[in-house]
């Protein structure tokens, strides 16, 4: 009885301890679940790092991007908190995130068809990310007002690395210069404080999103709350040492994550939010081997006897020597290199940043154009003058001792229909000297190319671009000048020493290919007004020669102040006296040639036929100035096509209305430019002459080239009442080293780079930029990340990258640094 009584008791005992062990087996499977749902409700919200605090608080509608590219609308979940609650309150943070992980894609009561079956155990862990990430592009493309001009992919890198957070400082509540939010995820910060202590390996995740976006920057596109047309530019911090930091730098060329970056339309892949990291590498890696490429290219400094002003191409001594002639001026002519130099020019002794415009009208620093000849010859003619450390200009000319601006008045009053400034807007002056002539016009609005050649009046030409004077080194000898036919309003010569009626007038003729139809050709010269048997000579030969051209002589007229006379000739406007003369000399040009036509074309003895159908060019005198510079030509039909694509005229304005809103937006004000310090200024790829024209109210000119590889569109340009120039960008420019104080190459490099070395083109660019001048470059990403890495080993300061799809735009200014190696260049050497 005793052994079945404790049987009873054992089995009791059994069955209890029995209840006991599945209680605490129980109990510690629902901790573990637990346990469980709180870790991987945790795990997708620490991402939300990357994405600022006030991108949570967006409108309820909303749209993301599916998988097969298709959008669907959703609204906030209803059982979130509200959104003072959501704004980094330390206590609840989880709990938020765990709602949000729970109803991440509840779609509107009033679409329930598209509402996918909800199983949260079995969604992605990339659903959250993703709706975050498209919340916060939808956000900044409200604060962009839904511009039509925002682009995928803003970027900026900037040469100083701080962010933010590490400042301390939040996104939702600080906005980086150049945008409204940061992009480096500094608004959750505290909101998943209780994720990061619970999870180290999300810290760690953290920092490595902070160091890839340290250098990352909300921009917003088209005309933004900035006033920034397309791009908004963050000025760099200054740096000394670029060259050393090149690889650094390169790191925060990564394309922004979050808010700004369309380029999230590749993370609707299975990937979730990696795709958009794959993008960023694949980027960065193609940037670095870009930067490999170039940042270890060396600079030398050129050995040549022209030294601190060498053109290369006029500068060429071993061809020179090789010339049969030089009775033509061939000598004076373009001959260029084989290879164009990549070697930089020295900087003369003592060279200070020019005195800036008016006042380098009157003056310039002597040692920036160290050169005394001149003013020893012309001296007495008001030349120039040395006094002291300066070189004085006051204003005179070989024809007018008493001032350009007397002689310029006295050339109105004795041909009214000149009207400078109005009916006359751009004139070619030739045999220029110090160009006091075309400096003095900028007074009358008239705007003036002055041509000189490189010859014994000593930097003539380079006198001039130092005293701010448009200037080009230039001669008339056996080919057509680079400008297009019917373009000048008038030429003007005083006593420019060129024997217009030699050999059939041919250089004569050049002009009457130039001077638009009803132009003016203004000669005050020695066989004008005095009676020496030799200037009476060249006077009936030129007498008979304009006669034979069909050149009007409307005024002969004596300026008493100055003892000299001017003869001031005009071109026809029609064929009539051409059909009507008895003696076919000179004779007209076939119709196969072309008058616009000039790229290293010989000259020829021959006139051409001037249009008189009224929808072509030359058959009209363009609008009076102001006005001929924002409307198209009349010669621009509807049936033609621009270079953009559209029908001409359309085109054209669709291009001025571009640069105008460029220009204004962000040039004048987005780019830290000191415009005051700013004169000389070259457009490298000019098309119709926008970037120009809207620089028209700032105290500049503009130099527009059109590449001989391009559409010639350099008439329209002149027919603004601006002016240009036809060029080779494989070889080098006809100017002096130090000419411009601003460059602007708009998809230039990337376009030459095809046929020719960058290389040089980038050592051209060092040789006619001034020191402290500016580049301002407009490109695909990988020829700005190229030309960055090497203007960057020529110690030239990067003062803003900014990148938008394949496109970047980049702003760099020239140092004072010179290379200590030098290269010979032999055919250079005298």
């Amino acid at each position: 009885m005793a052994l079945g009584k404790y049987s009873r008791v054992d089995n009791r005992r059994s069955s209890s301890s029995y209840c006991s062990t599945v209680t605490i087996v129980v109990f510690v499977a629902l901790c573990l679940v637990g346990i469980w749902m709180l870790t991987s409700s945790s795990v997708v919200p620490v991402q939300n790092i990357d994405v600022p605090q006030e991108n949570k608080n967006l409108a309820k509608s909303q749209v993301i991007e599916t998988n097969e590219g298709k959008t669907q609308p959703f609204e906030d979940n209803p059982g979130d908190l509200p959104d003072d609650a959501r704004k980094g309150d330390d206590n609840e943070g989880s709990s938020q995130q765990e709602n949000q992980e729970e109803k991440p894609e509840e779609k509107p009561e009033d679409k329930p068809e598209e509402k996918p079956e909800e199983k949260p155990e079995e969604k992605p862990e990339e659903k959250p990310e993703e709706k975050l990430e498209e919340k916060s592009e939808e956000q900044n493309e409200d604060k962009n007002g839904g511009n039509e001009e925002t682009k995928p992919d803003d970027g900026r890198k900037t040469e100083d690395g701080d962010s933010k957070e590490e400042n301390g400082e939040q996104g939702s509540e600080s906005k980086p210069e150049g945008g409204d939010n940061g992009s480096g995820g500094q608004g959750d910060t505290e909101e998943n404080s209780n994720e990061k202590q619970s999870n180290s390996n999300d810290t760690d995740e953290k920092k490595d999103e902070e160091k890839k976006t340290d250098d990352s920057n909300d921009t917003k596109d088209g005309e933004n709350n900035n006033g920034q047309e397309g791009e908004n530019v963050k000025q760099e911090e200054k740096s000394t040492d670029d060259t050393n930091e090149n690889n650094q730098s390169k790191t925060s060329e990564e394309f922004p994550s979050g808010a700004q970056s369309e380029l999230l339309n590749e993370t609707s892949t299975q990937n979730g939010a990696w795709s958009t990291q794959a993008a960023e590498s694949k980027n960065e890696k193609e940037t670095q081997r870009s930067s490999t490429k170039q940042s270890g290219y060396v600079w030398k400094l050129c050995n040549v006897t022209a030294g601190s002003d060498y053109i290369p191409c006029l500068d060429n001594l071993q061809a020179i020597r090789s010339l049969p002639s030089t009775k033509h001026y061939e000598h004076r002519e373009r001959h260029c290199p084989e290879e164009p130099p990549t070697c930089l020019v020295s900087l003369p002794e003592g060279y200070r940043r020019p005195i800036a415009w008016p006042t380098s009208r009157e003056k310039i620093w002597y040692y920036n154009v160290p050169h005394t000849k001149l003013a020893e010859v012309k001296g007495h003619q008001n030349w120039v003058k040395v006094s002291g450390e300066y070189l004085t200009f006051p204003g005179g000319g070989t024809q007018f001792k008493h001032g350009a601006l007397h002689y310029i008045d006295f050339i109105q009053e004795s041909v009214n229909d000149l009207a400078w400034g109005k009916q006359s807007r751009v004139i070619l002056d030739v045999g220029c000297g110090v160009a006091s002539f075309g400096g003095f016009l900028f007074e009358r609005d008239v705007l003036t190319m002055s041509l000189a050649p490189k010859d014994e009046h000593e930097a003539q030409v380079q006198f001039a671009l130092e005293r701010g004077i448009p200037a080009i080194s230039a001669v008339m000898g056996t080919k057509r000048l680079p400008y297009p036919g019917r373009v000048f309003d008038v030429v003007h010569c005083a006593r420019c020493r060129v024997p217009w009626h030699i050999e059939g007038g041919k250089l004569l003729l050049e002009l009457n290919r130039l001077l638009r139809p009803g132009g003016f050709f203004v000669w005050s010269a020695t066989p004008v007004y005095q009676k020496n048997a030799e200037d009476a000579g060249i006077w009936n030969a030129m007498k008979e020669l304009t006669k034979a051209m069909c050149w009007e002589l409307i005024s002969i007229n004596k300026d008493t102040v100055n003892g000299v006379s001017a003869a001031i000739y005009r071109k026809p406007t029609n064929n009539d006296c051409y059909e009507q003369r008895y003696e076919k000399e000179p004779p007209l040009c076939p119709d196969s040639d072309d008058p616009s036509a000039a790229w290293n074309v010989p000259l020829q003895a021959c006139m051409h036929k001037i249009s008189t159908n009224e929808s072509e060019r030359g058959s009209k005198w363009p609008e009076q100035w102001p006005s001929r510079l924002e409307k198209p030509p009349y010669w621009l039909l509807d049936s033609q096509v621009g270079v953009y694509g559209r029908a001409a005229p359309e085109d054209f304005t669709a291009d001025h209305k571009h640069w105008n809103r460029v220009v204004t937006k962000s040039y004048l004000s987005g780019m830290g430019i000191d415009w005051s310090t700013v004169r000389n200024v070259m457009d490298m790829r000019a098309v119709y002459g926008g970037f120009a024209a809207a620089l028209k109210n700032l105290k500049v000119w503009v130099m527009n080239v059109v590449s001989i590889d391009s559409a010639d569109t350099l008439p329209i340009i002149f027919e603004r009442g601006l002016f240009g120039i036809y060029h080779d960008w494989c070889e080098s420019f006809n100017t002096y080293p130090r000419s411009y104080d601003l460059l602007h190459a708009d998809h230039l490099f990337s376009k030459v780079k095809t046929r020719c070395n960058i290389a040089a083109l980038v050592a051209e660019t060092d040789r006619i930029l001034r020191p402290d001048g500016k580049l301002i470059v407009r490109d695909n990403s990988e020829t700005v990340n190229e030309l960055e890495s090497m203007f960057k080993s020529m110690k030239w300061e990067v003062r803003f990258t900014y990148f938008k799809d394949n496109e970047a735009l980049l702003c760099v200014q020239k140092s004072m640094w010179r290379p200590s190696e030098s290269e010979t260049l032999q055919y250079a050497i005298a």
